[in-house]
C-alpha cells in the first residue's frame, strides 16, 4: 500500500515506524528537515521537506497514485486543507486527518465531500480521555480496551502477591470460576512475552492480559489481584482539553478537582463545568496539595502538556498520600522508565492514538486495532467472511486455524453472543474475531487469514 504521512512528530513518526516494517511504501512530509533526516536514517522510507497542504509538495510525495493520506501535523487547518487538496487534485481514495479543536469537530456536515473531504477523523484528546475514563472505571487495570461495540473487553493487570491465582496454573481459573468464561491472551514476565497454556503458572508481578465479556471483567480482576475499591475522589492536574473532557465525564458521578496554573483558563473551566472544583495554582506545589487533602485522593491524574510537571507532580502527590497516580507522558521513551515505581500508570497519547490509525491501514476487514505495551503487541478485531472453501478461518474450529507464531485468538463475537475462544469453537461468516499478536512481524500473516479467496462470490 502506498501511504503518505503528513507530519513527522510523535504520532507521524510512530506510525511510520509501525508501517515501514509491513511492506508498505511510506513517504513522510514535514517542514522540519532534522526530524525527517532522523526518520530516514532509522527507517526505509522516503521523506519530503515542505508544507504538507501545498499541491506541489503533495505531488512530490507521490499524491497522484497514493492509496492513503494520513494528515497528522500539529495544525488542524493544514491537515484539513491537505485532505481537500488530495481529494480535488488526486482523488486519493482514503484520507485521514487528526483534528483537535472542538470548534471544528462539533460542526455538523463540515467533514464531507461537499466541504472538507475527510474519510476518518482522529481526535487524540477524545481517544486519550476515553482511555483514562476506562482505567478509572476499573481500579487496578493498566489498560482497558473495548471490542464489538463494548460487548467484550481486553484488560491488562499486574498480578500481586496474595492474589488467588498467583502460584496457580491457568487451568485452575476455569475450575475456580465455572460460571465465568475468560481467556488469558498473553503474559508479560520481566518484559518478555509468553503465550500462555493451561499449565502456565501465574507469578507475582506478571502483566496479565485477559479477555472476557464486559459483565465479567471485575470478577476476573478479583482473581488476579487484590480487589481495589472504586475511585470516588479524583484530582486532575491540568485543565486543558483532556483535563476538561475528563472532568465533564466524571463530575456527576465522582468528586472532581482540577488544578490549573493559568488564571484565564480557570475562569473558562469554572463556567463550563457544573460540579468540578477549579483551583488556581501549580500542581507541583506541596502546600497546595496538602491544603486540598491530597491524602484523601483516590487517583491523581497529571494531564498537563509538560512531561516534567506531570512526572514531578505525580511523584509528589504519591508521597503525600494519593492512593494512585496516573501520568500523561508525551515522550514515549519516558513511559517504561517511570511506570511501576511511584507512578502507577503512565500513558503515551501517541500509542493511545495509533490504534485508531492502524485500523484503517490494515488489509482485510479489520474494524479495530489497539496498540499494546507501548507498541510491542497488537490486539486486532477482524470480521470473518466467505465459506470453508474461500476462507482460512470460516468453518474451522479455533484449534484447526493455522495461526502465525506469537498469535492467539481470544474470543469470537457473534451478534450479541460472546464466545470465549476454546479449541472447539467454530468460526462462522460474519463473526468478529479478536486476536492478540505479540510478534509484530506476523501482522501481515494475520491479515491474510481474513482475506477472502477467489472462490467467494
Amino acid at each position: 500500500m502506498k501511504i503518505i504521512i503528513l507530519g513527522a512528530g510523535q504520532v507521524g513518526g510512530t506510525l511510520a515506524e509501525h508501517l515501514a516494517h509491513e511492506d508498505n511504501d511510506i513517504t513522510v512530509v514535514d517542514v522540519d528537515s532534522k526530524r525527517l533526516r532522523e526518520l530516514h536514517n532509522r527507517l526505509d522510507i522516503r521523506t519530503v521537506i515542505g508544507t504538507a497542504s501545498y499541491p506541489m509538495v503533495l505531488r512530490q510525495a507521490g499524491g497522484e497514485d497514493a492509496d492513503m493520506l494520513i494528515a497528522v501535523t500539529s495544525s488542524d487547518e493544514v491537515n484539513m486543507v491537505a485532505c481537500q487538496v488530495a481529494h480535488t487534485l488526486f482523488r486519493t481514495p482514503t484520507k485521514i486527518a487528526r483534528v483537535r479543536a472542538a470548534a471544528y469537530l462539533t460542526r455538523k456536515g463540515l467533514f464531507s465531500n461537499e466541504a472538507f473531504p475527510v474519510d476518518v477523523l482522529i481526535s487524540p484528546e477524545q481517544v486519550v480521555t476515553d482511555h483514562i475514563r476506562r482505567l478509572i472505571e476499573y481500579p487496578g487495570a493498566l489498560q482497558v480496551l473495548e471490542f464489538a461495540g463494548g460487548q467484550l473487553q481486553l484488560v491488562a493487570v499486574k498480578a500481586y502477591y496474595g492474589g488467588p491465582l498467583v502460584g496457580q496454573e491457568l487451568g485452575f481459573l476455569r475450575r475456580h470460576m465455572p460460571n465465568t468464561d475468560t481467556r488469558v491472551a498473553a503474559i508479560y514476565r520481566r518484559n518478555r512475552a509468553m503465550i500462555p497454556h493451561g499449565d502456565t503458572v501465574i507469578e507475582a508481578d506478571d502483566e496479565v492480559f485477559f479477555i472476557a465479556a464486559k459483565r465479567d471483567i471485575r470478577a476476573v480482576m478479583g482473581e488476579l489481584r487484590k480487589v481495589e475499591r472504586d475511585f470516588r475522589r479524583i484530582v486532575i492536574a491540568g485543565g486543558g482539553n483532556i483535563g476538561q473532557r475528563l472532568a465533564e465525564h466524571l463530575e456527576h458521578s465522582h468528586q472532581v478537582k482540577i488544578i490549573e496554573h493559568d488564571l484565564e483558563r480557570c475562569t473558562v473551566l469554572s463556567e463550563r463545568l457544573d460540579r468540578t472544583v477549579v483551583l488556581h495554582g501549580s500542581a507541583t506545589s506541596k502546600r497546595l496539595l496538602i491544603e486540598e487533602n491530597i491524602e484523601d485522593c483516590d487517583i491523581f491524574c497529571a494531564l498537563t502538556n509538560d512531561d516534567e510537571v506531570n512526572i514531578m507532580s505525580s511523584m509528589l502527590a504519591k508521597r503525600l498520600g494519593a492512593k494512585k497516580v496516573l501520568t500523561l507522558i508525551n515522550n514515549a521513551a519516558y513511559v517504561d522508565l517511570v511506570q511501576g515505581g511511584e507512578i502507577d500508570i503512565a500513558i503515551s497519547p501517541q500509542q493511545a492514538t495509533i490504534g485508531g490509525l492502524l485500523t484503517h491501514v490494515r488489509r482485510g476487514d479489520i474494524v479495530n486495532v489497539h496498540s499494546l505495551r507501548r507498541g510491542a503487541a497488537e490486539a486486532i478485531e477482524a470480521i470473518a467472511h466467505g465459506d470453508s472453501r474461500s476462507s482460512k478461518v470460516v468453518g474451522r474450529t479455533i484449534d484447526e486455524i493455522d495461526l502465525p507464531a506469537g498469535t492467539t485468538i481470544g474470543a469470537v463475537v457473534r451478534g450479541k453472543e460472546v464466545l470465549i475462544a476454546h479449541g472447539d469453537v467454530v468460526v462462522e461468516s460474519g463473526d468478529h474475531v479478536i486476536l492478540f499478536v505479540i510478534d509484530k512481524r506476523r501482522i501481515r500473516d494475520v491479515e491474510r487469514l481474513f482475506q477472502v479467496g477467489l472462490t467467494f462470490f
